[in-house]
């Protein structure tokens, strides 16, 4: 490839990148040079790229996270690794457990409470999404009167400690 031609598709090179404020790599900038009527190989648009130190910004692929950081004051530990109770409704546990269905994309979230006396599911609730309409409805069906008559500590891994 003759020398000015080099410098031509160097120049257009600079361009493209510069208008896609440096979010296309190679492979797009090679794609764009094409529409552009040139016809250059993408190992050579890879090459001339790196020799003009141009490199495209990567994104960064995060994990879905539902921690709200420090939010309200956290309450002291009042079960202190005591986790059995001694009765029923006293102590009771709960968090919520993404499960990944296999040959699938789709996960489920489990949100169940825990007696600490007898260690017995009193609700549970299966969801699509881990949300505060959840554990909402998994509260209203552990806290009925017929499971529930008295004072309860409450504990979730978050270290949401409530009294009922």
């Amino acid at each position: 490839m003759p020398f000015q031609q080099v410098l031509k598709i160097k120049a257009e090179i600079q361009s493209i990148f510069i208008k896609h404020k440096g979010n296309y790599a190679y492979r797009r900038v090679h794609l764009e040079l094409r529409n552009r009527g040139y016809l250059v190989n993408h190992k050579r648009v890879q090459g001339l790229m790196k020799v003009l130190n141009l490199q495209a910004k990567m994104r960064q692929k995060r994990k879905y996270s539902s921690h709200k950081g420090d939010v309200g004051k956290k309450a002291e530990n009042l079960i202190q690794a005591q986790f059995e109770g001694s009765k029923t409704m006293e102590k009771c546990y709960t968090d919520v457990t993404e499960f990944a269905i296999p040959a699938s994309t789709q996960k489920l979230y489990l949100s169940p409470v825990l007696d600490g006396f007898n260690s017995e599911i009193i609700a549970y609730n299966l969801s699509t999404s881990p949300n505060l309409e959840q554990v909402q409805t998994m509260l209203e069906q552990a806290f009925t009167e017929k499971h529930y008559g008295g004072v309860l500590l409450w504990d979730s891994e978050i270290g949401n400690v409530l009294w009922l």
